[in-house]
This record gives C-alpha cells, structure tokens and sequence, in this order.
C-alpha cells in the first residue's frame, strides 16, 4: 500500500491538478474574456499560450515538486541550493510570496463559492425561479454576513476533504471532476435547442482576423492561460511532490492542459451561445453566474432542474481549486513546522480563511481583495517562481527533474523556450499587471 501523500494512479494525480485549474476562472472568466475580446481570435490566441504554459511552466513546477519531495517552501530552497548551497535560505524566504499568494486567493475564492451555495440552495428551494436576478444578486451580495453559512460550509467541506492527504485528494476528485464534465455537457446540449444560440457559435469559433492586431487581447489570453493552469509559483508544485519518480512529466502536462481547456470551452458552449439567444451581456464579470444565468434558467423549461446542475457543477468546481490552494500551504507549514500534524494544520487554514474571509463577504469587499490578489500577489509570485527555476537553478539539475520518468527526454529547446520565452512573457505580464493596475 502506497504512502497516503502520494496520489495512487496517473489519472487520479491528472484529475486533481484538473481540478485545482478549473474553477470559476472557466466558467465566467474564460467566456467573459472570449465575448469582450474578439471570440474566435481570442480563443486562437489563447489556445497557442495554453500549449506553450503547458510543455514549459505547468511540467516545471510539477517536476521540481517531486523533486524536492515537498511543497513550495522546500523545492524553492533546494532549487537554489543546487546552484549554492548558501543560497538556502534566501530560496525559502522567496517562497513565502508565492505561498501567500495561494493562501490569499483562497480567502477570497471561498467566497464567491459561498455565493455558488447560496445560489444552489435557492435553486433547489425554487426561490431562484420566481425572483429579479439582479435584486435577488444584490440582496447577499451587496448586505454583510449574509452568506455566512454558505461560507463557513465551504470552508468546513474542502477542508475536511483535504484531511488524508493526496490520497482523499484525489478519490473526491475522481468523483468531482467527470460529473463536472458531465453536467455542462447536458447543459451545452440543451443550449444548442435554443432559438439564437447560432449566432454565439459562429462568434466562438470564426476568427475576427481585427482582433489580432488588438494588443490587449494577446495579452489577457496570456493571462487567462497563465492562471488558468494554476501556474502561480505554488499550487501545482504540492501536487508534484506526491507524484511517484515514474511519472512522465510532460504527458501529465498535456493531459491537464488538455482537459482545462475542454472544460473552458464547454462552459463557453453554454454560457456565449445562451447570451446570444437571449440578447444579454457575455462581459458581465461575476454576475454572469448570478444575473445573466438566472435569468436564462427562468425562462427555458425545466429550468429550477438545470440551476441545481449548474450551481452543483460550481460547487464541484470551486471546491476542488480551493483543494489545492489549501494544500500548498498546508503542506509547507507541515515541513516547516515538523510538529505540526495535517488535523492541526487544517484547523489553522480554518482559521485565517474564515477570520479574514468573514470580513469581505461583500462583493464592495471581496473585489477589491481579489483584484489586489491577481494584479500584485500572483503575478509576481509566478515571476519569482519562473526566474528561479530557469535562471537560479542548475540547469542540469532541472533537466533531470523535468525527464525523471519521461519517454521523450527534453534538452535545450526546453531550456530556451523557458530563459527566453517563457520568462520574459511571465515577466511581461506581471509588469503590465502591475503598472497598469490590470486584474487577470
């Protein structure tokens, strides 16, 4: 029997970093970008980062995981001892940035998902169905405390399902993320019936060759892929280091680059075709999952039947990405602090999401946390994390990270694409986030 911190089959580590990358980011964030920011063109753009994020960030930070055999704190400390042993300690202090990061965007993901619970409890009552979304929308999201219960909920629920390690990790996983797959397949089916959804699908998938021209939309492609894969200098290296030295690296990045993205375009296939049909906005931000959705489910039949399989799908969705977030600091407080057990740990977590958390439920104070999150804290967090592993860290040291296990073997186009592609485009965006006051 297998260590419990280790994920026992490839498909059950492939589901759970799946898990981790799709999120509410896909859902609203995928399409609401797609519709303001040229479709097809958009969608192009995006899927050419998604290749590049996939076979150079997203199998570094799995790769440099296992090799530490721990979270961020310890594989950003033994990467820069590979090139002085000195350097230690200034490795691990820099971790902390990018770990921080996670745990911030935790705060403020637990959140929305609250706002998902909230949805989903109306929905099974039917109070959903009879009310003005935009009103109903404001009447928790705008009042304190009012999806307290949801909040404390989600935040009990994901971590207790953390609490065995990977192993629980990924077994939830297993269940989570095919249903996820599946209602929004059911969901982008029934959308195909409705009259109008034509016109979404050609705005989809036909290119608007003027938007190529468009800087800005090359450069929040490059942010949705960024993030959208979980490439933030900290999630996806836990999840790394409960890979076993057989894994193949590359093919695991694939995969999950793979299914995120399926996942994006099926919510897409929903969400884009469904506004066209009933003439509403596709860049509504947050409300499109709280204003736009309700008012389409009210009007088509069975629509109480497919809010609860919408906001379920939500749930699954949000709980599996705040899995990961949780994980990564968890994980490094246990090897920081050695008498520190996974219970303690957890209960620790509990505490600062929800003391901070409790705070913010407001979306007047949840926006602003979150936009801080994502223009100051994640990018750079994934700026320190691509400088370390490809201008600090022994160059051979990451190689063999990167090809312990793998069938085909990377060599110096790996390298290169990482010194001068992959940095200078995260470092790129990371200033453009900061000095334009830009949220991903």
């Amino acid at each position: 029997m297998k260590d419990k911190k280790h994920f026992r089959s490839k498909w059950g580590f492939i589901l759970a970093s799946v898990g981790s990358a799709v999120g509410m980011a896909n859902v609203w964030g995928f399409p609401n970008k797609l519709g303001s920011l040229g479709g097809g063109s958009f969608l192009l753009i995006y899927l050419f980062f998604i290749w590049l994020f996939s076979y150079v960030g997203l199998p570094t930070e799995f790769a440099l995981g296992r090799f530490a055999k721990t979270g961020p704190l310890g594989t950003y400390q033994k990467a820069f001892e590979t090139r002085k042993k000195d350097l230690g300690t200034l490795g691990r202090i820099l971790a902390y940035l990018p770990l921080a990061g996670s745990m911030c965007i935790a705060i403020g993901y637990a959140i929305i998902v609250a706002y998902v619970g909230k949805a989903l409890f109306d929905s099974i009552t039917g109070t959903l169905m009879h009310v003005n979304a935009g009103s109903w929308f404001e009447s928790f999201a705008l009042q304190p405390s009012a999806v307290i219960v949801y909040h404390i909920a989600i935040v009990s629920i994901t971590l207790l399902t953390i609490a065995f390690g990977a192993n629980s990790i990924e077994k939830t996983n297993k269940v989570i993320m095919p249903l996820f797959f599946l209602i929004f397949l059911i969901l982008a089916i029934r959308v195909f019936f409705l009259d109008g959804a034509k016109a979404g699908y050609k705005f989809l998938f036909i290119p608007n060759l003027a938007a190529f021209t468009d800087v800005k939309t090359w450069i929040f492609a490059m942010g949705q892929a960024l993030f959208s894969l979980s490439i933030t200098g900290s999630g996806m290296i836990v999840y790394g280091a409960y890979l076993s030295d057989d894994e193949d690296i590359i093919s695991s990045s694939r995969l999950t680059a793979i299914f995120d993205t399926i996942a994006a375009l099926i919510a897409s296939l929903v969400i884009i075709p469904a506004c066209f049909a009933y003439n509403l906005d596709v860049n509504a931000g947050p409300s499109l999952l709280f204003v736009t959705l309700p008012t389409i489910l009210q009007d088509i039949p069975f629509g109480q039947v497919f809010a609860i399989i919408l906001y379920t799908a939500m749930i699954f969705a949000g709980i599996s990405s705040l899995q990961n977030m949780f994980e990564a600091v968890g994980e490094s407080l246990m090897h920081r602090f050695k008498k520190l057990n996974r219970f303690t740990t957890i209960l620790i977590l509990a505490s600062i999401c929800l003391v901070f958390g409790l705070r913010m439920e407001q979306i007047s104070q949840w926006g602003p946390w979150m936009d801080f999150v994502s223009i100051y804290i994640i990018p750079i967090g994934a700026t320190i994390g691509a400088i370390t592993w490809f201008f600090v860290m022994d160059q051979n040291a990451l190689l063999q990270a990167i090809n312990l296990g793998a069938t085909n073997k990377q060599g110096k186009t790996f390298l290169n694409l990482g010194k001068f592609v992959y940095v200078p485009l995260v470092l790129a965006l990371s200033l453009i986030a900061l000095i334009f006051k830009i949220s991903f």
